[in-house]
């Protein structure tokens, strides 16, 4: 197993995944690559278990903390960074590992990302019917107010352009410049590299989910999100939507108390969880399901299959 290989670890919330990678990383010399959207904010580090400093000195973690909040951090420029971290572990000899629970970045990561996700048939509808009955130019009126951009970019004659922006903005809420700028390839063959999905006993996890937010707390979660909340950032901005972030601010507010804000964070990580593992399940079923207890002796299974 000496060969530097690529290791991938996705779970739910609370799942261990952190600690299973720090544990590889010693074990084997790894480089720990962050696959969560919310540990990239500098801002939340409490709020979003990121590993604490003593832990990124145990080993290289590579992608952690290093956004802004005020930021709009997209999975095109993950896949970019994502890709020179891999190059540099590369260029190290050591083990890639990287860790998270965010389902779309390690799509990207290996199976690449398209520029602008499918249109939903509803909206298309929509829009083909009020090209018809109001035409192009009205349709990009209505462009120059939601992506003014792409609007700049077309003439009100280009019913097919116009209608394509229209269509992308209407139904992801971003420009349709923002998907192409995002568009990414293949980083990895996902055949070559060991993958795991850490999935505790429900009732372990729901266990765990619970403690760990007492934890967060303890350890000063609520300052930190007074102190992100002090900034009057948008409240559209991802950062100030990460679990629990919402809630805490509310108590904040004065709106509800403290137990309150803790009720409805657990519960809203418990339903994300839910959600964590549907996705991976439909949507990358090559991962192997693992309880926490085997996941050491499956990844190291598959590193000795792989270095064959």
């Amino acid at each position: 197993m000496s060969k530097p290989g690529i290791i991938l670890i996705a779970g739910p919330t609370a799942s261990g995944k952190s600690a299973l990678a720090l544990a590889l990383a010693e074990q084997y010399g790894g480089t720990i690559i962050n696959a969560d959207s919310m540990q990239v904010y500098r801002d939340l580090r409490i709020i979003t278990a990121r590993p604490t400093a003593a832990e990124e000195e145990r080993a290289p973690h590579r992608l952690y903390g290093h956004v802004d909040a005020g930021e709009n951090f997209s999975v095109g420029r993950w896949c970019r960074e994502a890709a020179a971290a891999l190059a540099a572990a590369r260029r190290d000899a050591s083990h890639a590992i990287i860790v998270g629970g965010t389902g779309l970045y390690f799509s990207a990561l290996t199976r690449g990302l398209a520029a602008v996700p499918a249109i939903p048939a509803t909206v298309r509808a929509e829009v083909r019917e009020r090209l018809a009955r109001d035409g192009a130019p009205a349709l990009h009126a209505e462009l120059s107010r939601r992506d003014p951009a792409a609007a700049a970019r077309l003439t009100p004659g280009d019913r097919t352009r116009v209608t394509r922006a229209l269509e992308v903005v209407l139904a992801t809420g971003r420009p349709l410049k923002d998907w192409q700028d995002d568009e990414a390839p293949a980083i990895l063959d996902i055949s070559r590299a060991a993958k795991i999905f850490l999935m505790p006993d429900r009732e372990e996890l729901l266990r765990r989910i619970d403690a760990r937010f007492d934890a967060m707390i303890a350890a000063g979660a609520l300052e930190e999100v007074r102190a992100l909340a002090a900034r009057r950032l948008d409240p559209e901005l991802p950062a100030m939507k990460a679990h629990g972030v919402p809630w805490l601010i509310r108590h904040l507010k004065g709106e509800m108390t403290l137990t309150q804000a803790a009720v409805e964070a657990k519960r809203d990580t418990r339903q994300y969880t839910k959600r964590q593992a549907t996705w991976f399940r439909n949507q990358l079923p090559e991962f192997a399901w693992v309880e926490p207890q085997n996941a050491l002796a499956t990844v190291e299974a598959q590193l000795r299959a792989l270095a064959k």
